[in-house]
């Protein structure tokens, strides 16, 4: 099993072989935006009739200590083994576990077959952060940039977003930086906004469960 097991691309194969799948099939690695940057992969095959159905999901398990033995040599962890997201507090992030899989259908297919529609991916972006101080520092222009390429895509303003499922390791550096990314392009009052509009409310679920890294997308 160990001879093609441990190959990324089998993992993803692991499940088109039982399941008779064949459109395309890869295993995304992008670090901690692994699952999202699937899913937009997903919406794209999905756009372009590749497929009419779509599983996507990620999974991050802690089977050998070396990383985590990194991640604390470089103060990268929690001190207290709590995640403290956009605290004063907030000190390093906390590594979790668990997996999560999405069946994505295009709107129009899912509502002519009945399906339980628990949500409607609108639009996506991705991109890179090039360079900035660290490998493993964030950039908020960069951060900005594909907030607000998203939001084109989707064909929305701003203003029609009042919630966002932010990173929120619980970094000293990393949670500032996001904020006041998020602040930039959903902050400012927009024209299309009447003076009584809700705020944006932020929201981390690893304060929950900690940091899934690969699977912390979906």
């Amino acid at each position: 099993y160990t001879g093609v097991g441990s190959a990324h691309s089998v993992a993803a194969g692991r499940v088109s072989f039982p399941l008779d799948l064949r459109g395309p099939c890869l295993a995304v690695d992008t670090a901690c935006s692994s699952s999202l940057v699937a899913t937009h992969l997903a919406c794209q095959s999905l756009r372009r009739r590749e497929c009419g159905v779509a599983l996507v999901g990620g999974a991050s398990l802690k089977l050998l200590p070396q990383e985590v033995r990194v991640f604390a040599e470089w103060g990268m962890l929690s001190s207290d083994g709590r995640a403290k997201s956009f605290d004063a507090d907030a000190d390093g992030f906390v590594p979790g576990e668990g997996c999560g899989v999405l069946v994505l259908k295009r709107l129009s297919d899912a509502i002519a077959q009945g399906d339980n529609i628990r949500a409607v991916i609108r639009g996506a972006a991705v991109n890179h952060d090039g360079r900035s101080s660290v490998l493993t520092a964030p950039n908020g222009p960069a951060q900005e940039a594909v907030i607000r390429d998203a939001l084109h895509d989707a064909q929305i303003v701003a203003g029609d977003v009042s919630f966002v499922e932010t990173h929120g390791t619980g970094t000293a550096l990393g949670d500032p930086i996001e904020v006041e990314a998020i602040d930039a392009v959903y902050g400012p009052p927009s024209s299309a906004l009447s003076d009584t509009h809700a705020p944006c409310v932020l929201g981390a679920v690893k304060t929950d469960i900690g940091h899934l890294e690969a699977s912390a997308g979906v």
